[in-house]
């Protein structure tokens, strides 16, 4: 099992990134997903789970309407499209799942299986 994340970079505020994660080993749309980040001197943090048992989605306060988690079951990738970008999203953020977990737990505990992480950098 595998995750490969990429699409992090350097950003304006105000701008937008979408970050993709993509599976090899197993069929990512069976199971749920989460993104996950962590900024310097910080914990890492949950930032948005898509649920398998019922298909619905979380998100930290802080990212709600400006993030949407998703997936493409045909490219076995997960995605995380990120508006209105600000400074405070500067992070490396980090894709996660694990094939046998379909609950609605959005914490770093339920997953076993994490992506390299990517770094997202926003600029004022």
């Amino acid at each position: 099992v595998q995750l490969q994340a990429s699409g992090g970079g350097l950003v304006q505020a105000g701008g937008s990134l979408r970050l993709s994660c993509t599976a090899s080993g197993f069929t990512l749309g069976y199971n749920t997903i989460g993104w996950f980040r962590q900024a310097p001197g910080k914990d890492r943090e949950r930032v948005s789970c898509l649920y398998k048992m019922d298909n619905t989605t979380f998100y930290t306060d802080s990212v709600k309407g400006r993030f949407t988690i998703s997936i493409d079951n045909t490219k076995n990738t997960m995605y995380l499209q990120m508006n209105d970008l600000n400074v405070e999203d500067t992070a490396v953020y980090y894709c996660a799942t694990d094939p046998l977990y379909v609950g609605r737990y959005c914490r770093s505990e339920a997953f076993d299986y994490w992506g390299q992480g990517t770094q997202v950098t926003v600029s004022s």
